[in-house]
This record gives structure tokens, C-alpha cells and sequence, in this order.
């Protein structure tokens, strides 16, 4: 495995836990409106979504990065692998979640 592959590994896990954390915030608000049985299905399947995520960054930091993100702090306040500056990481904006 090289350092591009750590690098992109190390973006993705970023832009999935920012995805994870707005999913969380989102189904909290869920959960504290009425209990009606949409609700409830979507409660459920933003659940599901949540551990999916939260499994994809596992496997990602187990396979590629050793069971540790290597990451530093910019002074921007930006999270970014060293090995990242020179590898050519596509289809993340700015924000860090995945472009279309």
C-alpha cells in the first residue's frame, strides 16, 4: 500500500465522519418530534445508515491505515494527510464530502 491510498483512505474517513455526525444531528431531531410511524421508518433507516458508516470507517482505518487516522491539523483548522499534498485525491469538495 502506498502513501496515496493511506491519503485517500485518510479524506475519505473525514468526509464520513462529517456525513456520520449530520446524520446524527439529523436523527436526534427525528427522534424528538412526535412518534408518528414515518417517523419511526425513518428513524430506523437513518439508524441503519449511521452503522453502515460507522463499519466503512472501520474497515478503512483496519485496512489502510493501520487502526489509526494519520492525520495532522492544518493551520486552516482543515484535516489532511501529509501524504495527501501530493496525491491527487478526487471527488471531494472543499467541505470534504463527496462530490457528484
Amino acid at each position: 500500500m502506498g502513501d496515496c491510498e493511506a491519503a485517500q483512505a485518510t479524506e475519505l474517513v473525514r468526509a464520513l465522519r462529517h456525513q456520520l455526525h449530520d446524520m446524527t444531528t439529523q436523527l436526534a431531531r427525528v427522534e424528538r418530534q412526535d412518534v408518528t410511524t414515518m417517523r419511526k421508518g425513518r428513524a430506523s433507516a437513518m439508524r441503519r445508515d449511521i452503522k453502515e458508516a460507522q463499519a466503512l470507517i472501520d474497515q478503512l482505518q483496519r485496512r489502510y491505515l493501520n487502526g489509526e487516522e494519520r492525520t495532522h491539523q492544518h493551520p486552516a483548522g482543515r484535516q489532511r494527510s501529509g501524504a495527501a499534498d501530493d496525491c491527487y485525491i478526487s471527488g471531494f469538495t472543499e467541505s470534504g464530502e463527496l462530490g457528484r
